[in-house]
């Protein structure tokens, strides 16, 4: 198993840039001061070390606070190459997809919003801790994610991602202070009996 020392001694680690280069020479490939590993096809950077590789920003996890993350590493902006320290933090399973992009399958271009075939109205739902909310049918798509954003502010907390509106930050911003109480109301009444969060 890896330890902090080990690596800090095969690695030096800027908390500022995230990234990481060879701090001693391991083989005739690389030289002292190489940037460490590479990106591949999922976005994110693996490092090879005693015949073993490992994903940068667990080593960067290690590296800092001396020990691998119990559970997942979330980037907060997104980007699975940016190991920098204070874009990392410790995620659930279900806080991790909270703070994922849009999907490339979805038309609407926020997520939780899609438009009902039917009657051509824009539907908005949420899931947090595995309970789905129902938050309401709108006439317009606007009004769907302006629910979707206050629902998510609420329920998602720290993990909350305006990247996944699909509508500048201002305007969401705005619909979604105005939606906040209504959206409230709904998580209210999903706690009552009947409701799915009555216990």
């Amino acid at each position: 198993m890896l330890t902090q020392s080990r690596l800090k001694y095969l690695l030096d680690y800027d908390q500022t840039s995230g990234v990481f280069t060879r701090a001693v020479k391991t083989s005739n490939r690389v030289a002292v001061g190489d940037i460490a590993g590479c990106v591949k096809k999922d976005g994110y950077r693996y490092i090879r070390l005693d015949s073993a590789a490992y994903l940068a920003h667990r080593l960067a996890w290690l590296y800092v606070y001396g020990s691998f993350p119990i559970g997942m590493i979330d980037h907060r902006n997104m980007v699975r190459s940016d190991n920098r320290i204070s874009n990392l933090r410790e995620a659930s399973d279900s806080e991790n997809v909270m703070n994922r992009p849009v999907q490339a399958n979805n038309v609407s271009g926020c997520t939780g919003v899609y438009q009902d075939k039917r009657d051509l109205k824009w539907q908005a739902e949420i899931k947090s801790k595995g309970v789905k909310y129902c938050l309401g049918r709108f006439f317009t798509r606007e009004e769907a994610v302006s629910a979707y954003s206050a629902a998510a502010r609420i329920l998602h907390k720290e993990f909350f991602n305006p990247g996944k509106l699909g509508v500048d930050g201002e305007n969401s911003a705005a619909l979604g202070r105005m939606m906040d109480a209504a959206v409230l109301q709904v998580i209210e009444r999903e706690k009552r009996p009947g409701g799915t969060l009555y216990q």
